[in-house]
């Protein structure tokens, strides 16, 4: 039989039992697969190489066929800075991206098509250039002064921070003299003195907040914000003013917008993290995220993974019965999937089908569909930092072809020679954009994997990740063979009910007198 048909042939089953005796997309908002962009590398409408909103307007269909549900636009705000992190203009658009008539468009456009739109926040910390600090930055006397926190180098208690920092070089760094002027009072700069902290101890300043919040949820018509640095509204020794301040902003959006969707990056272990569920009801889960990469795939504790994952959400649960866990593989700030994999893409594909069928509002960062590669690579740095290669083009065409390509910066890792661009791939039946695709509708069309809880099964096998996901009376039984061996499992009495195959990643898993056969690297969903 010829190659192609063949794989057509497979392909066309796997979405038969995808498909079979499921309902038709049953996510609700914010349930279902979300996407994160980075739009500057998403694509382009005007041929400057850069890409921008009437891009990402062209491009919705592609993110609908593919099943998103929702986007995370990292920041799109006026910046200095080409990942857009230093705010100088709270209520625009960056002209690299277009203007918010376009943006406007785009929103309406991706509601057309159910995708919700979230923008990053970033409520930390300001850019230098922002008209607040260039004011602030004039004198003590200046009414934006307050808006900022200020202190003398040779005095480091300060009254607006509550507390006495140890003048140790670590904390030091965080202070910043404004034109090299070292006598006169610095600001404080948590991350570096490009971006100054905000005194969010200053009411005016959270008026300014809830204003903003206002403009983008009521006159632009975005369903939430993603919350960027989290845990840094304060000092770490604040921990308690944090959580407070996050009450109170989720109070005052709620006033706004009652089906607001907010979700917070606080990159912290679970006990840290707990605390902040009282305001911010979705937070990141880095440790379910690094527990992928480090535990389940390096087959160092497969068995504990579940215990792990149920231990925690159900610990989050009793903080806040809204709890709704927002799950990650991978982000932004962090090396690609496939790169951290060294171009494996059967542990790719076995680390996603782990993440799609585990509970929660799942994450994809761009690109990982396609397999695209990002890495902090030191030696090529530039004056942007390493973190561009892990933000680079998405791979639309080869040579490109498709006119929509961006191009604000050369791509090192992910090119049309290391990565094989959708236009191939989405031809491809065995193509990983196809096998996230199947894997992404197979979710969005199950109940019991969008809504459904999560316990353990009695599988005990080093090769073996497997769990229960239950919802209304419906259960199904997971089972991910992280292996590159076959495995032949034995589902014994208590499983004997799940005896029909549901879904099955590589279509050739067997189920026969209660002996389920898993081959390598695959995924097999039983009812």
């Amino acid at each position: 039989m010829n190659i192609r048909i063949e794989r057509a042939l497979i392909f066309l089953l796997i979405l038969l039992l995808a498909c079979s005796d499921h309902e038709k997309n049953v996510t609700k908002w914010p349930y279902g697969v979300n996407y994160e962009i980075f739009v500057m590398s998403f694509a382009d409408s005007d041929g400057d190489g850069k890409g921008d909103f009437k891009g990402l307007t062209s491009k919705l269909d592609y993110l609908q066929d593919l099943g998103i549900g929702g986007l995370w636009l990292m920041p799109i705000m006026p910046s200095d800075t080409y990942h857009k992190y230093h705010v100088i203009d709270y209520k625009n658009i960056d002209p690299d991206y277009g203007t918010l008539d376009d943006f406007k468009t785009f929103v309406s456009e991706a509601h057309k098509r159910n995708i919700r739109v979230i923008t990053d926040f970033v409520i930390n910390h300001t850019g230098n250039k922002h008209p607040w600090f260039i004011e602030a930055s004039k004198g003590v006397d200046n009414a934006y002064r307050d808006y900022y926190v200020w202190a003398k180098k040779d005095s480091i208690k300060q009254q607006v921070f509550k507390q006495n920092i140890t003048a140790d070089s670590y904390n030091l760094r965080k202070w910043h003299p404004v034109d090299g002027d070292t006598i006169k009072d610095q600001y404080y700069g948590y991350f570096n003195g490009l971006c100054p902290d905000l005194n969010l101890d200053n009411q005016k300043v959270r008026d300014e907040i809830v204003d903003i919040s206002r403009f983008w949820l009521e006159e632009i018509g975005v369903d939430g914000f993603r919350l960027d640095a989290a845990r840094h509204i304060f000092p770490d020794d604040r921990n308690e003013d944090n959580y407070a301040f996050w009450i109170w902003f989720r109070e005052e959006m709620l006033k706004i917008k009652p089906d607001v969707y907010l979700v917070g990056e606080v990159w912290m272990q679970a006990k840290e993290v707990a605390p902040y569920l009282k305001g911010l009801p979705s937070l990141f889960n880095f440790d379910i995220g690094f527990a992928i990469m480090a535990d389940v795939l390096a087959g160092k504790d497969t068995v504990g993974f579940v215990k792990k994952y149920k231990e925690i959400s159900d610990y989050y649960a009793s903080i806040n019965k809204d709890f709704l866990d927002a799950t990650f593989i991978k982000n932004h700030d962090q090396i690609r999937l496939m790169s951290e994999l060294n171009g494996n893409s059967d542990k790719s594909k076995i680390a996603v089908s782990i993440l799609l069928t585990l509970p929660g509002t799942p994450y994809l960062y761009y690109g990982e569909e396609i397999g695209m590669l990002g890495d902090k690579v030191m030696n090529y740095e530039t004056i942007m930092g390493p973190d561009i290669y892990i933000r680079e083009p998405f791979v639309w065409d080869y040579n490109g072809k498709d006119k929509m390509q961006t191009y604000w910066m050369e791509a090192t890792l992910s090119t049309d020679k290391t990565v094989v661009p959708f236009s191939q791939q989405k031809e491809d039946a065995t193509s990983m954009y196809n096998f996230y695709k199947t894997l992404i509708h197979y979710r969005n069309d199950s109940e019991v994997l969008t809504f459904g809880e999560i316990d353990f099964s009695p599988i005990s096998q080093q090769e073996i990740i497997s769990f229960v996901r239950s919802h209304q009376g419906k259960r199904l039984l997971v089972v991910h063979n992280i292996s590159d061996v076959e495995v032949t499992v034995n589902l014994g009495n208590e499983l004997k009910d799940f005896d029909e195959l549901d879904f099955d990643s590589g279509s050739s898993g067997k189920l026969r007198d209660g002996e389920l056969t898993v081959p390598a690297y695959s995924s097999i969903v039983l009812k």
